[in-house]
């Protein structure tokens, strides 16, 4: 197949002047240069598009592919993550990953939490704080822990975002709501084991990968995938590959697959959760536009301790994706 790439390419938003926060969800050099590589040795022929831009360039100049593999996060607002997807409907072009309505709901951390809610799927409780007098709507239960609405990447997320406070409280939500421009997510804080569970496939054909649990070693900042602990994870974090013998991994593996099919995700992504003081797992947030850098991504890392070779991950993406070719309709 012909297939071509879309992506934000980090150093290009860097080289225009972007903050390294502003550009943490972005995609790296050697991670576009990894799957093109996959996707030439499974056989296929590429071309690199690049971001949102190029490809409307790029499609009014009549180009047109096969397959588009879509890992563009986009820059503004909270239908960011769907506007390259979007547009690739609009001219009838298959791709991978989820469509805009899915990207849309999981990046809005607080409608998907209702949507989980919906199937009776575990999560903790929430409440969406977007101005200071929400704040007195919040239940005085602590701890509570609070991050921006609509971020990825532990952006906004500090050892600070756990309060036990009014005080703490009322400083954090003004905090995000200061620096983000967007609603603040307060939740019931879980203080058990943290784990990401990775998935492959779409609707009931879809299945779980594997599951690796996120360890904060001692340096790392406390109680949370924060930024910093996730930017600087080989300083900070453990990522160890635990297995379904164990029931509460196992518990984790049988939500994170029944929230990735009552979502609608497809082809590949992550699902993370948290247990509570009870050793019960809860859906925190489903990542249906997984980071596919070979090391340093949890979605490759999955792959690599179950033994998929990374163009074997990327080719399990695209067969996935391909039977939509023809028939967009299969969800």
């Amino acid at each position: 197949m012909h297939i071509g790439l879309t992506y934000d390419l980090r150093n290009e938003y860097l080289a225009e002047g972007w903050s390294e926060a502003e550009t943490a969800e972005f995609d790296r050099d050697d991670t576009i240069e990894a799957i093109d590589i996959a996707l030439r040795q499974i056989g296929h022929k590429t071309d690199r598009v690049g971001r949102l831009s190029k490809l409307v360039t790029r499609l009014a100049r009549g180009d047109r592919w096969d397959l588009v593999f879509n890992i563009a996060e986009g820059m503004f607002g909270k239908a960011r993550e769907a506007q390259v997807p979007a547009l690739l409907d609009a001219y009838r072009i298959p791709y991978t990953f989820a469509d805009p309505a899915v990207l849309m709901l999981s990046l809005d951390k607080a409608l998907c939490k209702m949507a989980i809610q919906q199937v009776g799927l575990p999560t903790p409780p929430h409440w969406v704080i977007k101005t200071q007098a929400d704040i007195d709507r919040v239940s005085p239960q602590f701890p509570l822990f609070c991050k921006p609405l609509a971020e990825g990447t532990g952006k906004g997320v500090t050892e600070d975002s756990l309060v036990g406070t009014r005080k703490a409280l009322a400083d954090q939500c003004r905090r995000l709501l200061a620096e983000f421009h967007q609603p603040v997510l307060v939740e019931t804080y879980l203080p058990g084991r943290e784990f990401t569970v990775g998935l492959l496939g779409t609707g009931m054909e879809a299945e779980v990968l594997g599951t690796l649990e996120i360890i904060l070693l001692s340096s790392a900042e406390r109680h949370a995938y924060s930024y910093l602990n996730k930017e600087f994870c080989e300083q900070y974090v453990e990522y160890r590959f635990v297995s379904a013998a164990d029931p509460e991994v196992a518990q984790a593996e049988q939500i994170a697959l029944a929230a990735w099919r009552w979502l609608g995700a497809r082809d590949g992504g992550r699902v993370d959760l948290r247990s509570d003081e009870n050793g019960q797992p809860q859906f925190l947030e489903i990542n249906p536009l997984a980071g596919l850098h070979p090391q340093h991504s949890d979605l490759p890392m999955i792959a690599t301790a179950v033994g998929m070779p990374y163009h074997e991950l990327i080719g399990r993406i695209v067969d996935s994706a391909t039977k939509r070719i023809g028939n967009p309709a299969i969800f």
